[in-house]
């Protein structure tokens, strides 16, 4: 077992993903959690560790094509390149209608399926009935597994309010066959001829009035064409489903829950727990994902607080030279006074121009009506008496002190507060750190059972082959500090 932060026992992601026995792996959980990049992150780290491997997304978003440098994901698995070692990784996003025109395509001839893929009831059907997009994650699961193509099949589950919606996909199916209506309109087909359609009048005129209002009269035809073509499919349909429920609940499938570690996103992961013992689907474990720490642990919320309050209140930012062990210059108004003399320059130097000044300005130029040499003071007047006064070198360097020791003081008070800032930035992380500790340990208390591994809150999302690397390697270490350069 691979140790959680908190000692106790892992979940070994690398043990799931190296066991040939397991065929099928599904994440499940709330919405908004990471399932999706979960999916991949272990689809990548299967491949490079030599399984052949297809992920089946049913996200609608398009995240999971440009992190493998896919131009674009559809109902056929397009394999991505640049995966190490001897595997292979397919990747492919269901098309719900796709599925289900080619499900219809499958299983009965050509001219009957030409009649339902036109009919517009099952256009509608197709396109967005409550469950379709559900039980069609279940059929397109079933293909995959019957092709018995790849040894791995990973399954990011869809984006709905319940993430177990696909285990009730089946029993809604059975109970949308076995409804009184659909039998009513089946009931023709099955009687066949003149006797039929007797019977579909006389059984349709104790309803057609009240739905003609309310779908309309073509809206029932559209409706009763469908059935009856369909009517050699509602078997096929539930057989398959049941099929592949079966296959969830065998010893090659594993659950793996996916949540964060917020309040809400536990709670439902806890009931996704409770709900897969019920139907006794294989759980494998929890990953939880976006999970903050601290290399300055050691350092409490508290203790962080309490510096950063006695950096802002004792008053050492105001302090003229910042914290003891800088030192006060010796002389301070020396050292900042502008009318602090200044050395006279080296004999060799004399008598050549400045390279500070122009050279007309030169202050060691004689002066032409006198004969005497003009002194270093400040303010010489420049030979034109209205023009602005010259000033020495001694001047500049004397200004140049003054700006240099403000900067040096602007800075320390900076870095006081910067530092104060920091620890309370430090805190403020702690604080995070234990809520979501508790959060876990609530769910650790109420589902001791469950594995556990966590993924640490990256910098930034995850866009390529190299980030999905990292958050597989982050799922098999069980690691809450990201590795260096992560992304």
């Amino acid at each position: 077992m691979t140790p959680s932060t908190d000692g106790a026992p892992g979940l070994e992601t690398d043990a799931l993903l190296d066991d040939p026995e397991i065929r099928i792996v599904v994440c499940c959980g709330s919405g908004g959690v990471g399932k999706t990049t979960t999916a991949a992150a272990l689809g990548v780290r299967a491949a490079e560790r030599g399984r052949k491997v297809v992920v089946l997304t049913i996200d609608p978003a398009r995240r999971l094509a440009q992190s493998m440098g896919i131009d674009r994901l559809d109902n056929i698995p397009r394999r991505v390149e640049d995966i190490a070692g001897e595997g292979e990784l397919h990747a492919m996003m269901l098309d719900m209608k796709r599925t289900f025109d080619e499900t219809v395509e499958a299983h009965t001839d050509a001219e009957r399926a030409r009649a339902i893929l036109e009919n517009p009831f099952y256009q509608s059907l197709s396109a967005g009935f409550a469950g379709t997009q559900e039980y069609m994650a279940m059929e397109k699961l079933g293909q995959l597994r019957a092709r018995e193509e790849w040894d791995l099949i990973i399954v990011d589950t869809p984006p709905s309010r319940s993430a177990l919606d696909f285990l009730d996909a089946p029993k809604r199916l059975g109970s949308f066959l076995d409804g009184k209506f659909i039998r009513l309109l089946i009931a023709p087909a099955k009687i066949g001829g003149r006797a039929g359609m007797k019977f579909l009048n006389v059984g349709m005129s104790m309803m057609t009035g009240t739905l003609g209002k309310l779908l309309g009269g073509q809206f029932l035809r559209d409706v009763q064409t469908f059935v009856a073509a369909m009517d050699s499919m509602f078997g096929g349909f539930r057989t398959r489903a049941d099929a592949t429920y079966k296959l969830l609940q065998a010893p090659g499938t594993a659950f793996l829950v996916v949540a964060t570690p917020e309040r809400d996103a536990l709670r439902e992961a806890a009931y996704f727990v409770e709900r897969l013992a019920a139907e006794e689907m294989p759980l494998a474990g929890l990953v939880l994902n976006r999970v903050h720490g601290s290399e300055a642990a050691r350092l409490s919320e508290e203790r962080a607080l309490a510096a950063a309050e006695n950096l802002e209140s004792v008053g050492i930012v105001d302090q003229t030279a910042g914290k003891a062990g800088l030192g006060d210059p010796a002389d301070p108004v020396a050292a900042t006074s502008p009318e602090a003399p200044e050395s006279p320059l080296p004999p060799e130097h004399s008598n050549e121009p400045s390279t500070h000044e122009p050279t007309q300005h030169d202050p060691h130029e004689h002066d032409r009506t006198s004969g005497t040499q003009a002194p270093h003071g400040r303010g010489r007047k420049s030979p034109d008496p209205s023009g602005p006064p010259m000033h020495t070198e001694a001047d500049r360097h004397g200004t140049t002190a003054t700006d240099a020791m403000s900067v040096e003081v602007s800075v320390e008070v900076s870095v006081e507060q910067l530092t104060a800032g920091l620890l309370r930035l430090h805190a403020e992380r702690m604080q995070v750190v234990a809520r979501e500790q508790h959060t876990r340990d609530s769910f650790t208390t109420l589902h001791p059972e469950v594995l556990v591994t966590e993924v640490a809150a990256l910098p930034g999302d995850v866009h390529d082959l190299a980030g999905l690397r990292a958050v597989g390697e982050l799922l098999a270490t069980g690691s809450a500090s990201p590795p260096a350069g992560a992304s």
